[in-house]
């Protein structure tokens, strides 16, 4: 099942906003320095605008607050743009009805503005856009066009160009999408606009992908990208990822389709857009279904639904319960199916939509119909399914797209040879002109120099062998100076680089030999501590035994004496452990690694090395815990080379923390049941292995920390800010890994391993 996506523009004036933060900056500098009330509510309309592409709550509560102070001052023109900033924030929200009055308002205060009224029709177009009304959005948008022609605006043109194509498009009309797109695309290229540029290769790319023309689409959705992440266009990034991931289904490369939509998801959630949130994870859901991955599928398309539901916008709703049936239908579960596709087209039924996967979930609901032994519904479906597959992909329809690229890429080609040529008209006529000058100058000087020549002729001669003999001489000497420098930089270079690393190595082995001399003394201080507090002890027995012998306020004052030195003892022992752990993690740090490597199966390395890891880290925290520890591994044999002693002692780690969390959260949680969960698996050549736990999880504030020495989440007696940092150099330096961290605060934390799948030797890193 594939879905395609369009991306309405907001057209209420101006340029297509920048997602960058500092430009909203910027903005609130300006508007807190405003001298008077319009110009602070026009840089709000503004800021407004900005705010739409990163963060649509915000962009409403200052567009109500725009609108109240508008009012206050009686600026009317301030209050229409706030309403129709407000208008389509209010559409995206899928609160339709609220859109609509702030567009009528806005239209009360347009009448006499011909400007101000082209963009409440422009935003009429975009709201009826929104609810894939697409016949009433062609009208409001052709009745701005007409005005925006007569005011030559040819800013709001492209705007209006591009919206149109859109909506021909979502009616599967492709010559007149594509036609209508590529004069937008013209005038933003005329205006060396950019993000506009962005904005009409994705949806042009939507139109060749809709034709079937793959190779186009993906390159034009690429160009499209490439502009969108140079202008912060957040927005149009997520149409071409959502896009590209149905060209990724299309070539069965479910995973990456998987992982191109959850990117889409992300990124629609971040700027708030609820529908194409929703949209994405539907078809993420749809790709684990695929994948035969049914029970993460089941979780993920409920979510896609209940965020559809909530966003109010047909199109949304309709591709998520279709998706819904998609995935019960995979599971032959026809008869639960069927409800959903029934729902996804109830939706439709006052849009203008006819597109291909409509078409494509008319098909699969006439199968499930045709299963449950419902055969008349499933023939009219079926009907249905071909009358629309042959009005999308009709010979002509392509055909004159296909035509309108080709002519729209030839016209391309040749501005571009004219501008060319053009340009090499010019040079030449410099020429010309440069070398007719010249002409009549050397006709004046041989006039001139005539009689002189020929009397001084030998002078001459001599004097211009002897200049050529210098320019040569002077020639080499340069050349010889800039060849000696060229090497004397080169030697200075080599040489420190020789000095530092010289230095590095000397640090390095005076920071062991520091290390391990400080071990000692601070092995002894310990081992007196705990001592001392023992005799301590004896103490407070011995005068518990006389206490008699001393008076009250003796008594108290001993009693205060000997409490308050067993705490800084117990201090003393606490913190030197702690900084005995971080100097063996320096050892370790600091020690040669082993170049003995060893290809083996991971499988069979965990199967030997997890049970002793895990009872270590129980042993370590609290043997009486019930974690509960599932191994799930591959079943092929997975092929790694590895350093056995060094990945032993990551595995250590990493199963060391994650019992450390389990434990602190049964402390805190009743009723809690503690999981480890380790698995490995083949990712696109690469060995996977995941250490997951539920326990408490890390803040987002800390994982990007977590890899840097000395940096940890645990108490200072816990840990040292070593393990992770080591752990990630032996993965990624000596086994050309990668390791990465994903976590989520009080519900999980992952760590994923990835290992190259080999069956040679690895040469050792120095």
């Amino acid at each position: 099942m594939k879905y395609f996506c369009t991306l309405l523009l907001l057209l209420t004036g101006g340029k297509p906003a920048l997602a960058q933060t500092p430009k909203i900056d910027s903005l609130s500098r300006l508007i807190r320095q405003a001298k008077t009330d319009t110009a602070r509510i026009n840089l709000a309309n503004a800021k407004t605008a900005l705010l739409t592409q990163t963060n649509i709550d915000s962009s409403i509560s200052l567009a109500l607050k725009t609108i109240e102070q508008s009012k206050r001052i009686n600026y009317k023109k301030g209050e229409a743009y706030a309403r129709m900033h407000l208008s389509y924030n209010y559409s995206f929200k899928g609160n339709y009805a609220a859109a609509k009055a702030n567009l009528k308002r806005a239209e009360a205060l347009s009448l006499g503005d011909s400007a101000q009224l082209m963009r409440v029709y422009i935003n009429y177009g975009t709201t009826y856009g929104m609810q894939s009304k697409y016949d009433s959005s062609i009208a409001f948008l052709e009745k701005s066009k007409v005005m925006a022609e007569r005011l030559a605006d040819s800013s709001a043109l492209r705007r209006i160009y591009m919206n149109i194509g859109i909506s021909y498009s979502m009616q599967s009309n492709l010559p007149q999408a594509l036609q209508y797109l590529q004069k937008s695309l013209t005038i933003a290229e005329a205006q060396h606009d950019m993000g506009s540029q962005a904005f009409s290769l994705v949806n042009m790319a939507n139109t060749y992908k809709t034709m079937g023309n793959v190779k186009e689409s993906v390159q034009t959705y690429q160009k499209g990208l490439k502009l969108a992440k140079q202008e912060s266009f957040k927005n149009v990034e997520l149409n071409a990822y959502a896009n590209l991931a149905d060209i990724y289904d299309e070539m069965h490369n479910t995973q990456k389709a998987y992982e191109t939509a959850i990117k889409a998801a992300n990124l629609a959630k971040e700027i708030g857009d609820d529908g194409m949130q929703a949209t994405s994870l539907a078809k993420a859901a749809k790709m684990l279904a695929d994948q035969k991955k049914f029970a993460q599928a089941d979780l993920l398309i409920k979510q896609a639904i209940t965020i559809a539901d909530a966003s109010n916008q047909p199109l949304n709703i309709h591709q998520a319960y279709s998706n819904m049936g998609y995935i019960l239908k995979r599971q032959d579960r026809c008869a639960e199916a069927i409800p959903f596709y029934e729902k996804s087209f109830a939706v439709l039924k006052e849009t203008d939509i006819y597109d291909q996967q409509t078409g494509k979930s008319y098909e699969e609901l006439a199968a499930c119909y045709e299963q449950t032994g419902n055969f008349p519904r499933a023939l009219a479906t079926f009907r249905k399914s071909a009358a629309i597959a042959d009005s999308v992909r009709s010979k002509e329809n392509v055909q004159k797209t296909t035509e309108l690229t080709m002519t729209y890429a030839f016209d391309k080609k040749q501005q571009v040879a004219q501008a060319e040529q053009q340009k090499q008209n010019v040079l030449a006529q410099a020429r010309q002109r440069a070398l007719q000058w010249g002409l009549g100058f050397v006709v004046l000087l041989a006039a001139v120099s005539f009689y002189a020549y020929r009397t001084k002729q030998k002078a001459n001669l001599l004097l211009q062998f002897q200049k050529q003999q210098l320019e040569t001489q002077k020639l080499q000497l340069e050349d010889q100076k800039k060849q000696l420098q060229t090497t004397l930089t080169e030697l200075q270079q080599t040489q420190q680089e020789l000095l530092q690393a010289e230095k590095m190595a000397t640090m390095g082995k005076l920071t062991k030999g520091i290390v391990d001399r400080i071990l000692n003394p601070l092995n002894y201080i310990n081992n007196f501590s705990r001592t001392a507090r023992e005799l301590l002890g004896e103490i407070q027995a011995v005068t518990q035994k006389h206490q008699d012998s001393f008076s009250a306020e003796e008594q108290d004052e001993l009693e205060e004496t000997t409490t308050m030195l067993e705490q800084n003892l117990t201090k003393i022992h606490e913190h030197g452990n702690s900084t005995a752990r971080i100097l063996q993690d320096m050892q370790k740090l600091l020690k040669e690694r082993s170049s003995s490597y060893v290809v083996t199966d991971i499988n069979l390395y965990l199967t030997q090395q997890m049970d002793t890891s895990f009872k270590k880290a129980l042993a370590t925290h609290m043997p009486t815990v019930p974690i509960k520890l599932n191994v799930s591994l591959a079943p092929q044999a997975l092929p790694v080379n590895l350093l056995p002693v060094e990945f032993g002692e990551v595995l250590d780690g990493l199963i060391d923390n994650s019992c450390y969390t389990l434990v602190e959260k049964c402390r805190r949680v009743k009723g809690f049941e503690p999981r480890l969960e380790v698995t490995t698996c083949l990712v696109d050549d690469q060995v996977q292995l995941q250490v997951r736990d539920n326990g408490r999880g890390i803040a987002q504030k800390e994982i990007a920390q977590l890899f840097s020495p000395f940096f940890t989440t645990k108490p200072t007696a816990k840990g040292t800010g070593l393990g992770l940092y080591t752990s990630k150099e032996v993965v990624e330096e000596y086994l050309q890994g990668q390791m990465r961290i994903n976590s989520i605060e009080n519900e999980y934390t992952q760590v994923t391993i990835l290992l190259p799948l080999t069956s040679t030797f690895l040469t050792p890193v120095v």
